[in-house]
């Protein structure tokens, strides 16, 4: 049964509000949700938190969830908001929960309007194409930590191409929960140390987590991840 022109929309409706959210967005919002803009208001917020706690988590993760969901600037400074208001722990505990949120509503939209037309034509197509999908089919949770860790993946790269080429909800979910705990981690502990920072009048080092110290222990876990890969591919050529 194919989609009607309207119900085809229907489907994409979701998406393409995204894309032009995400876009309109990029241009107004990013002297909003910059680090300026925190260090500003950095005393307004304490404030509003010690008066409010529950009600500044429950606020905090839904405005992660809307910058991740609509691709909007300012993810890193969210992180860094969630380490300097509520501490690395539970900061990156809200951090984690409302990326993951975010990220699995843009892949059910994605999903929703392109992944399954998708990943239906790639496993009815031969060559190439065929063989990639195969590939992620068959090391689909290797796969999926393997983005998550790897800090060059752009995080809305890695939210879309699982919804492209098939991926189960739950599985997408667990895997992004999972594997972005490190990076989390380590910016939600530099927005832990923002006080230090705003006395100095500094602003943050947002390439710490490319310092070896921090990035060896990332591409350890990156080669633990892929190893499984490997072997298998060794295995496969042996006949194994």
């Amino acid at each position: 049964m194919t989609d009607t022109p309207q119900g085809g929309i229907a489907r994409r409706l979701p998406l393409i509000v995204i894309l032009i959210v995400a876009a309109v967005g990029a241009f107004t919002l990013r002297d909003y949700l910059g680090f300026e803009a925190l260090r500003d208001n950095r005393e307004a917020l304490i404030a509003f938190r010690d008066a409010n706690y529950l009600m500044t988590v429950a606020g905090f993760i839904a405005a992660y969830v809307v910058i991740v969901a609509f691709s909007l600037p300012g993810a890193t400074i969210a992180t860094l908001t969630g380490g300097f208001l509520f501490a690395t722990f539970p900061g990156a505990f809200y951090n984690i929960t409302g990326a993951t949120i975010g990220a699995a509503a843009i892949f059910l939209a994605a999903r929703w309007g392109l992944g399954d037309r998708l990943a239906a034509k790639m496993d009815a197509s031969e060559g190439m194409v065929h063989r990639i999908k195969e590939g992620i089919d068959r090391n689909q949770w290797e796969m999926l930590f393997l983005i998550r860790l790897v800090p060059a993946v752009p995080f809305f790269v890695a939210n879309l191409v699982p919804a492209f080429v098939g991926v189960p909800l739950w599985r997408f979910v667990v895997t992004t929960f999972l594997g972005i705990i490190p990076g989390a981690v380590v910016y939600t502990s530099v927005g832990a140390g923002l006080g230090e920072v705003f006395a100095r009048g500094e602003t943050p080092d947002l390439g710490i987590i490319f310092e070896p110290r921090i990035l060896l222990p990332i591409l350890g876990l990156c080669a633990l991840a892929a190893l499984p890969i490997l072997l298998k591919a060794v295995r496969g050529k042996r006949g194994l």
